[in-house]
């Protein structure tokens, strides 16, 4: 392929990229700065009067700081979530990678099994009821461990296998057991991968609808993307809220995914060589 029609190709894939993505946050931007009968018409046109701060007071406020207590759970959620997914896929990986046994086929079977069976939504609220769970946010959190498991095991185990077995004898010569093997010479090397996998499952879990809409129902359990509610119904909805408010809860995951970019590519293709 000749280095102009490379070129042209690369263009056209941002031009196309550019149409897909862009556009639509800048018709979300446009209308977030709306008032209402204008947001109302859905036109991709510059607003008359921009009220980029009275509509974000409105949204702030609506149904008593509803806004606020939805990231203060989100957060607390995606925090709590990510911290035991990395720990415990990154154990599991390990296990899985170096320790081999009988066991290791059907492992594998259930990891890959937890990415192709849907979620079942009525068995799982049963079982949590009976838990004491439902309801709550420590349920919810168990929740996106389990969804989020198997892609990360999955990411930990391709990277573990770029590692030398050299450094896991040499630890053990020196009197290192199990967890001071694990914590003090492999996680200290798996910065890669845990990088990625905070990123990439902050980011869904973050802006994850679903679950929180079936297993964390109230309106003092809300987390941020079920504050959409606030501003449509079926008789009345306002656009210029409602796209203020996802704009607002847009901004967290778009600035993390901007800032570690080049180490999400880096953790994703690290185990790419080697399996």
């Amino acid at each position: 392929m000749s280095r102009a029609r490379y070129y042209g190709w690369g263009i056209a894939a941002l031009l196309v990229s550019a149409v897909v993505f862009l556009v639509p946050f800048a018709f979300v931007v446009v209308t977030a700065l709306k008032d209402k009968p204008e947001a109302a018409l859905l036109q991709f046109a510059w607003p008359e009067a921009i009220r980029l701060w009275d509509n974000i007071r409105e949204v702030v406020s609506a149904r008593n700081h509803m806004l606020l207590t939805a990231f203060a759970n989100s957060t607390i959620l995606t925090v709590a979530s990510v911290t035991l997914l990395v720990v415990f896929a990154a154990m599991v990986g390990f296990v899985l990678q170096r320790r081999r046994s009988r066991w290791n086929g059907l492992i594998r079977l259930l990891v890959l099994t937890g990415l192709i069976m849907p979620p079942a939504v009525v068995p799982t609220i049963w079982v949590m009821q009976s838990l004491g769970l439902f309801k709550t946010l420590p349920g919810l959190i168990l929740i996106e461990v389990a969804y989020g498991l198997s892609f990360s095991i999955l990411l930990f185990r391709a990277f573990i296998a770029t590692i030398p077995r050299d450094l896991d004898e040499a630890a053990i010569i020196d009197g290192a057991g199990p967890l001071q093997l694990f914590f003090r010479v492999i996680l200290p090397l798996l910065k890669p991968v845990v990088v990625t996998t905070i990123v990439v499952q902050s980011v869904a879990i973050f802006n994850d609808f679903t679950n929180p809409l079936y297993y964390l129902p109230g309106a003092q359990n809300a987390t941020v993307q079920l504050t959409l509610y606030n501003f449509q119904s079926q008789f009345n909805t306002s656009f210029n809220l409602l796209f203020m408010n996802i704009l607002i809860i847009t901004i967290p995951p778009l600035v993390m995914f901007l800032f570690f970019n080049r180490q999400i590519v880096a953790g994703m293709t690290a185990g790419a060589v080697k399996g």
